[in-house]
């Protein structure tokens, strides 16, 4: 049975097929203030029509797109709603999802009525080209005006998505449309291994997907979830997302879910470190008798200790974090809009490693409220008080290195499981979309933040005990080695996993928490969900 085109004759014809003012590449980027015209004299070509319309007809074109407004003015109403567009479509041979018809409508209905005027069609078509031109130059990397397997690897590759030439070849022949029951078809017509800019551009014109780095704006996790260690490599954000201020909308979304997430999960938390520095080979302190202990001791509200403070270090952290991560990016010198995987592992790990610099003190006082017995403290800054006094500055950082050190483990494997979950979906199950949905992503995310603590685990025990040291009476002020020694001679390896039940206990719930509420924060905010 042979195959649909991409495009039929009306939809294909719409747009200037000369090729000028590109040399069979990607036509130049004037924008005109009107879609239609001929050129003349001090007046660039218009975009629909590069060579002006004296090779392609001006007042043909605009017949042209006339009757295609017309085919998909279903109602006849003089506008194009989104039931007119899909119904249209689908009877031009072109498959679209509802979400992505959606998209469409809501891009270029300037006057919000809901629909497409035939002025406000024209100009969706002749925006969403600009910015299909700039796509189709960043992707031709050797400015040949055609783009190859070669260039999709590589900039693939960029985005930190791993596949082979015999992938990327699979990309360019044959491509699923819409729904996964719509037709197969080509977008290299011409068959020849190569995307040239009219095939690229007729393929995608009605499509709402602008950018190949959509895979960043669908694969965030270290923003959306946080299951109380604040270790992982920061996302990526589009320039996009950077020049319209929608960056910091999502850390606000992400810093809010942590606060909602961190507060809900608290009591495990708080839990996981008493049994950090009090659950020994004698002292077996199990998960119902650590909570039945907390509550004899202080009541119900005694399962919170320590949270106030691991809420506020949130704001801080996130902030350091990223404005660091940015630096570091300039400074490796790289040009491409994302790193490589090693890159953000290095940007990432110092990054992380300039934050938790900056808000070790909020690490120590944190363990310590968690630590406390009714009385000891009548709050976060009389407890400051008695540290300093009683200990001086280097108390607030105890444990320090064994922190600084479990970034690396935490990261790179939780960095690593997570590109290597990404990319096994993205190569098996994305044809239509990089959106992995919701139960993908958060599971993807879990796996990889389960990963990272179970490597850093040792580490981040160490650090909790060495700061809660001078708080337990009569315990000895060990080192790192020291205490390492001391653990495995006294309680044998499985010493350094204490508390680790709880911990992984609260993974799926603060995980499931953080992204329910970042996605409700982001609506709130006025973030663009693609």
């Amino acid at each position: 049975m042979p195959l649909r085109p991409v495009l039929p004759p009306l939809l294909g014809g719409v747009l200037c097929q000369c090729e000028a003012g590109g040399g069979g590449g990607a036509p130049g980027l004037q924008a005109p203030p009107s879609p239609l015209r001929k050129a003349g004299p001090g007046l660039p070509p218009s975009p629909l029509a590069p060579c002006g319309g004296a090779q392609c007809g001006g007042p043909e074109q605009e017949h042209r797109l006339q009757l295609l407004f017309q085919q998909l003015d279903v109602n006849r109403d003089g506008g194009i709603c989104v039931t007119d567009l899909g119904i249209g479509l689908r009877r031009l041979g072109v498959h679209r999802t509802e979400g992505e018809i959606r998209k469409i409508v809501k891009a270029g209905d300037k006057d919000q009525d809901g629909q497409l005027d035939f002025e406000e069609f024209v100009h969706y078509l002749r925006d969403h080209e600009k910015k299909l031109r700039l796509v189709f130059k960043s992707l031709d990397k050797k400015n040949d005006g055609r783009i190859d397997a070669q260039e999709i690897v590589q900039s693939l590759r960029d985005l930190g998505v791993s596949i082979s030439e015999q992938q990327a070849e699979k990309i360019l022949k044959r491509i699923r449309t819409g729904y996964f029951w719509g037709p197969v078809t080509y977008m290299d017509k011409d068959g020849t291994m190569t995307i040239n800019w009219n095939e690229w551009r007729d393929y995608h014109l009605l499509h709402p997907a602008e950018n190949i780095p959509e895979i960043i704006l669908y694969w965030k996790h270290s923003t959306i979830f946080d299951v109380g260690e604040n270790l992982a490599v920061p996302d990526e954000f589009t320039a996009e997302e950077k020049q319209t201020g929608m960056l910091w909308r999502h850390l606000v979304a992400g810093g809010g879910a942590g606060a909602v997430s961190r507060t809900c999960t608290a009591p495990l938390d708080r839990l996981k470190v008493l049994m950090q520095v009090h659950a020994t080979r004698t002292n077996n302190m199990c998960i119902v008798g650590g909570f039945t202990q907390m509550l004899r001791e202080g009541g119900t509200r005694s399962l919170w200790r320590g949270n106030g403070i691991n809420v506020l270090k949130i704001a801080p952290e996130s902030a350091i974090k990223f404005m660091a991560y940015e630096q570091i990016k300039h400074l490796i010198g790289s040009d491409q809009e994302t790193l490589r995987i090693h890159e953000r592992l290095v940007a990432g790990s110092l990054a992380g490693a300039i934050a938790q610099s900056s808000i070790y003190p909020m690490e120590v006082l944190k363990t310590r409220m968690a630590l406390r017995k009714t009385g000891q403290y009548m709050g976060l800054l009389d407890c400051g008080k008695k540290i300093l006094v009683k200990e001086g500055m280097t108390a607030f950082y105890k444990g320090y290195v064994p922190n600084m050190l479990g970034i690396i483990p935490y990261a790179g494997i939780d960095l690593a499981v997570y590109e290597t979950l990404k990319n096994a979906w993205l190569q098996r199950f994305a044809v239509n979309s990089a959106d992995p949905g919701v139960f993908v992503l958060l599971a993807c995310g879990t796996i990889s933040s389960t990963c990272g603590q179970l490597a850093s685990y040792p580490l981040a025990l160490v650090r909790t005990r060495m700061q809660a040291q001078a708080s337990i009476e009569g315990a000895p002020q060990v080192s790192m080695s020291g205490l390492f020694k001391h653990i495995l001679k006294t309680e044998g390896a499985f010493g350094l996993y204490r508390g680790l039940a709880p911990n992984f206990m609260k993974v799926i719930p603060a995980v499931s928490i953080s992204y329910v509420v970042y996605e409700n924060l982001k609506i709130s905010l006025g973030v663009q969900s693609r």
